[in-house]
């Protein structure tokens, strides 16, 4: 059964909305691509925001707290896939400078993760 990593980003309040999306897909994602055999990550994906305020109705609506300003998903093949990237030494080293770069530019206290399975509706 596949399961997916889900980071809901939260940027660092120094930086712009801009310069995190930016930072995020040139620099951050590069590094993740660089790591994801030793992290055994079948699948790697960046959900960025629609510019202006197009669901901001909607929010208000359903009195929706802030958005996040952005999404990763991180896709891999199966739980002991998930568990076993980060059980060897290379594995372990990939995930410790992913995280060191994280520190950079997310806001890690206020950016939840999670891991789930996903279950076709339709």
């Amino acid at each position: 059964m596949t399961v997916r990593l889900v980071f809901c980003l939260k940027r660092l309040e120094t930086l712009t909305q801009e310069e995190f999306l930016a930072y995020w897909h040139d620099v951050h994602a590069p590094l993740v691509r660089e790591r994801s055999a030793a992290l055994r990550i079948a699948r790697y994906e960046q959900a960025h925001p629609v510019p202006g305020d197009p669901a901001g109705l909607i929010a208000r609506l359903r009195a929706a707290p802030e958005p996040y300003d952005g999404v990763a998903s991180l896709w891999f093949g199966s739980l002991e896939d998930f568990q076993a990237g980060g059980s060897t030494p290379e594995g372990r080293q990939a995930a410790k400078e992913l995280l060191e770069d994280e520190r950079r530019f997310i806001d890690l206290a206020n950016s939840p993760i999670w891991l789930a399975t996903d279950r076709g509706i339709f």
